[in-house]
């Protein structure tokens, strides 16, 4: 890919951060945060390097699954403004270079949307087959996604005599994607959001999306496609990205299933992710790599989105029994701090005991691995979980601005706080925005570090993976190639000092590896090995410099 293309395909070295609009700013005292709040915040974002906003849900809802049951696709949730503050937001973030993608929540509502209100009133209503529906509950069901929540994703409706299906909670009823009204609904929310100037859409639970109800016929997929299709009519820069928690060879079904039809522009590495736990948990890289070299190569106008933490529980339903327990012993040794028999409740500095190395080592893997890194709203400043909050719930704190009441998100009584902080340790007194912009140790001086040689570094976005081979089980070592350059990366997963020797392979005499985290130049030895040194988690990239190379380091 040569560099004048790279460009066209913004996405491919985005740095992208995902927050909540009513846990980020509380501009209007009123104990939640909106869209004048965020506005007010948008400068921290372009100072950390930031280039695409994810926003969460900010449509109106009654709030009882943290706003991803929608009773209004096309508005704003009046408590958080009005689509007036949404478009001086979205100026704001394309002043700044800011793109913004928004969630598109379309596999279900509320069951106060007015299409469910209708649709539950008699079943000649046109809303009727809106929805999922059958006459008796099937002997066999799919078990709930919040066991021990719901018991059955079933519901009876008794003004229509009926069951409903509901994948996730109850007042969540699901839509019917095989109606074609329903499928002309999904493409109206998201022409209407892209004439407001969003760059495309999250989009949640994606297999659920292309559930179809029984004895309907077709390819599911074609619906995706036609999604994709309609996306590239109506702005050929937008994305989508995807939420499928599968197997990798599961999916790439959703990218398109090698069949040529463009269907997700991206999507989430949940097996890289859990495999990274499990490495953490023993200290150990093995498991990691090995995850990771099965990870399949894409063509150029698909991706990985990367990520160590995101707003819902840290899922671990694809490592073993056995694995699982191992994560939990390390991470999660309370029950409070487990959910659904498969996750984990809390953020990345606790489960590590708030060592700056460990931590600093992963956020370092992160950006250096190929694919787009996705942040989740604090994790620049290390912010925690508040397990007085159950569940998922608990990693939805307010952003922790300063050393003041709330941490300087609100200046509302803590009774009208849409959630709290989290004491301890761990408070905004200890962790927050303003002392670590004026600490050149912060964890956030360390990731402004990270994403700017992330950004210079466009092989890691665009270039192919090669896991480098060597005999020290602690240490991650692997490199990155493409037409713009070569970059190796080492990771030590262990609390011990390594030795690493490694080969850099098919360089020409007088390759040098510069050090773009230190000033340090090594020369290459014969055969391309050299032996790079690693302190405790410690970390090295390593620019490859050939004869003749302009690129600075």
């Amino acid at each position: 890919m040569k560099i004048t293309d790279t460009s066209d395909l913004w996405w491919k070295t985005a740095v992208v951060y995902c927050l909540d609009v009513e846990t980020y700013m509380d501009w209007d005292g009123d104990g939640r945060g909106d869209l004048e709040g965020l506005a007010h915040r948008i400068d921290h974002l372009a100072d950390l390097g930031v280039t695409c906003l994810w926003l969460m849900p900010f449509y109106p809802t009654p709030g009882r699954d943290d706003g991803y049951d929608i009773t209004d696709f096309l508005n704003v949730d009046g408590r958080l403004g009005d689509l007036g503050r949404f478009v001086e937001f979205m100026r704001m973030a394309k002043d700044r270079g800011m793109r913004v993608i928004i969630d598109l929540v379309v596999n279900h509502t509320s069951d106060q949307h007015p299409w469910f209100r209708k649709a539950r009133q008699s079943r000649d209503s046109v809303f009727h087959d809106y929805y999922v529906w059958c006459d008796e509950k099937p002997k066999k069901e799919a078990a709930s996604v919040f066991p021990g929540e719901e018991t059955s994703v079933w519901a009876y409706e008794p003004k229509v005599d009926r069951y409903y299906l509901h994948n996730f909670y109850k007042h969540q009823p699901e839509l019917n994607i095989a109606n074609p009204l329903v499928q002309d609904e999904i493409a109206r929310v998201m022409g209407f959001w892209l004439e407001l100037g969003v760059s495309g859409f999250r989009v949640d639970a994606v297999p659920f999306l292309l559930e179809l109800p029984e004895g309907v016929g077709g390819d599911p997929h074609d619906h995706l496609r036609d999604l994709r299709r309609f996306l590239q009519r109506r702005s050929s820069e937008a994305i989508l990205l995807g939420e499928v928690n599968l197997a990798y060879e599961q999916q790439l079904e959703f990218f398109g299933g090698g069949d040529g039809a463009s269907q997700l522009t991206m999507q989430f590495d949940f097996m890289g992710m859990q495999w990274l736990y499990l490495s953490l948990a023993r200290s150990d890289a093995r498991p990691f790599a090995e995850m990771l070299a099965t990870r399949p190569p894409l063509p150029p106008e698909m991706q990985w989105a990367n990520f160590v933490r995101n707003h819902d529980e840290l899922t671990l339903d694809k490592l073993s029994d056995a694995e699982r327990e191992e994560v939990f012993a390390a991470f999660a040794p309370e029950e409070r701090m487990r959910v659904y028999g498969r996750g984990i409740v809390r953020r990345l500095p606790s489960m590590l005991d708030g060592d700056p190395r460990r931590i600093g080592m992963v956020y370092s893997l992160l950006f250096s691995l190929p694919g787009t890194p996705v942040l989740f709203y604090g994790e620049e400043i290390g912010m925690a979980e508040n397990l007085e909050i159950p569940g998922r719930m608990s990693v939805r704190t307010p952003m922790q601005w300063s050393d003041e009441k709330h941490g300087g998100f609100s200046t509302a009584p803590r009774s009208r706080l849409v959630s709290r902080p989290p004491s301890g340790g761990y408070a905004p007194e200890h962790v927050n925005v303003i002392s670590q912009r004026h600490d050149p140790d912060s964890l956030l001086r360390h990731m402004q570090r990270l994403i700017t040689r992330y950004r210079s570094s466009s092989e890691i976005g665009w270039g192919e993976l090669e896991i480098l081979e060597h005999d020290v089980p602690a240490v991650f070592a692997h490199s990155v190639r493409s037409d713009t350059g070569r970059m190796i990366a080492l990771h030590n997963f262990a609390p011990e000092a390594a030795t690493v020797p490694i080969t850099v392979a098919g360089e020409p005499d007088d390759t040098v590896l510069a050090d773009l985290l230190r000033e340090a130049t090594t020369p290459l030895g014969p055969r391309g090995r050299v032996d790079v040194e690693l302190e405790p988690y410690g970390y090295r990239w390593l620019r490859v410099l050939r004869p003749g190379d302009h690129r600075l380091s």
